[in-house]
């Protein structure tokens, strides 16, 4: 069964389970084997399961396989080196327009929930994936925003590099109780 309670074309994908919530690692590095189209449809149907303030949907998500785009993506960003690496690098945007009244600026938290909804998804996949932070770099945003042609009302919040991983990496939990407070501060 598919994340979206789905079978997917004659196969059974994996369901996503609680145990994905702490295997899930931030990879870095990437086998050159190509991620299906199924399973990229899948990441973006995770990322749209995503709940948003007064079910808004404020987001788009570009798809970049092309490597010379992911090259200049990687090139604008200090962090992203990895993306001329991935086979896929996700670019999540927030279109705050598509809020609605009050919950305006909720837009950043919409596509917060989104992109974890792919990391997850992708290693409930077998992928691998990290959250690379565009916004709220004015810098990056611009950057971003020219190499892709986005237009000025939409904001690219991240790029997510997906791919086969070529590192493994322990899961681990980051729990730690002393930032825990019950009923009150």
């Amino acid at each position: 069964m598919a994340i979206d309670g789905t079978q997917g074309k004659g196969r059974v994908m994996p369901v996503l389970k609680i145990d994905n919530l702490f295997a899930r690692r931030s990879i870095r590095r990437f086998t050159d084997q190509p991620v299906e189209a199924e399973q990229i449809d899948m990441l973006l149907k995770a990322a749209m399961a995503a709940p948003s303030a007064n079910n808004s949907k404020p987001w788009h998500f570009i798809v970049v396989t092309d490597g010379a785009i992911r090259d200049a993506l990687a090139e604008a960003h200090p962090y992203a080196r990895m993306a001329s690496e991935s086979p896929v690098c996700i670019v999540p945007c927030g279109e705050s327009g598509l809020s609605r009244g009050s919950q305006s600026e909720f837009w950043i938290q919409d596509l917060s929930a989104a992109t974890e909804n792919i990391l997850l998804a992708a290693t409930g996949l077998g992928l691998g994936a990290v959250w690379c932070g565009v916004y709220p770099s004015g810098e990056r945003v611009a950057a971003v925003s020219r190499i892709l042609g986005i237009p000025e009302r939409v904001v690219p919040f991240a790029l997510i590099p997906v791919g086969h991983p070529a590192e493994q990496k322990e899961p681990r939990t980051q729990y730690d109780g002393n930032r825990v407070h019950r009923e009150r501060w």
